[in-house]
Order: structure tokens, then C-alpha cells, then sequence
């Protein structure tokens, strides 16, 4: 092969990979009704009926645990106490603590920051998901958290 030919060869070969890179950047995440997030919750609590239905609606694939003890739950996918809110969801591995919004789910997934353990909306703050009351709306902070190593940072507020 010659020096010109080796050339072509390694500039073809560069501008395939860019290409690559640009289809798969412009790829989008996969469909939200694609998506398995799994929400334990009270069998009682109408505020987290809704947000189920909330995420139902926005796409995803909703599975409902009606459990006993959500304490253990929280214990056992590692939610702070101060994060705590009515119910917990699982989605591809990360923990989806109170009445996020289906926007912000769907933004973790797409992004998956490399030291989230999960995000949370402590409480229950009235005009969150699930949360609606009219027109009452309480401002409110969705937390980006690593439950290894305590970290905490507000993902978005709203």
C-alpha cells in the first residue's frame, strides 16, 4: 500500500468513526413504555395511586408492589431519611424516591450520572406529581444522591 493510499485509508477510516459517534449521540434513549419501573408503595395511599398513574400516563411501564412495611423497602434500596417520601420506585437501578417528575426520570436515565444511587423529592409538596391541588403549588428540589457515599445535590427544582 502506498504512503497516498494508507492516507485515504486512516481519513475514511476517521471520518466512519466520527459519523459513528455524531448517529449515535443523536440516538435517542430508549422509549419510555420501554422502561420497567417498579413502585412500592402502600396499598392504601391515594397520592402514590396517582403518581403511578402520573407516570402511566407520561409512558412508562408501571409495576405496583402494595407492601406492608415500606420501611424496609427504604432500608433496603438505601434511601436517606431525609429523602424519605410515600413511596419508592425502582428503575433500571436507580431508586426513584417521592413524586419525581416523569421528565427528571426519564433525564436520569438518559444521562446516568456514574455516582447516583437514585433522585428523591422529599415529602410531599403540594403541585409535585400525584401531589396536585388546584392551584396550590409548593416550590419543591429533586435531589441527585449517592446513598455510598452520602453525597447529595439538587438535580433540578421546581
Amino acid at each position: 500500500m502506498t504512503r497516498t493510499q494508507s492516507i485515504i485509508l486512516y481519513s475514511t477510516l476517521l471520518g466512519l468513526g466520527a459519523a459513528t459517534a455524531i448517529v449515535a449521540l443523536r440516538t435517542p434513549p430508549a422509549a419510555a413504555e420501554d422502561t420497567v419501573i417498579t413502585v412500592y408503595k402502600s396499598p392504601t395511599c391515594g397520592c402514590c395511586a396517582a403518581w403511578v398513574d402520573y407516570m402511566r400516563e407520561a409512558g412508562f411501564n408501571v409495576t405496583v408492589e402494595d407492601v406492608a412495611d415500606l420501611n424496609a423497602v427504604k432500608a433496603r434500596h438505601g434511601v436517606p431519611r431525609q429523602l424519605e417520601s410515600c413511596h419508592t420506585a425502582i428503575v433500571e437501578g436507580y431508586v426513584v424516591e417521592g413524586h419525581v417528575p416523569a421528565d427528571l426520570v426519564t433525564r436520569l436515565l438518559a444521562e446516568r450520572p456514574a455516582d447516583a444511587w437514585g433522585i428523591a423529592v422529599p415529602g410531599m409538596p403540594a403541585g409535585s406529581p400525584g401531589m396536585e391541588q388546584g392551584d396550590r403549588r409548593e416550590p419543591y428540589d429533586v435531589i441527585l444522591y449517592n446513598a455510598r457515599t452520602g453525597g447529595a445535590t439538587i438535580y433540578a427544582s421546581r
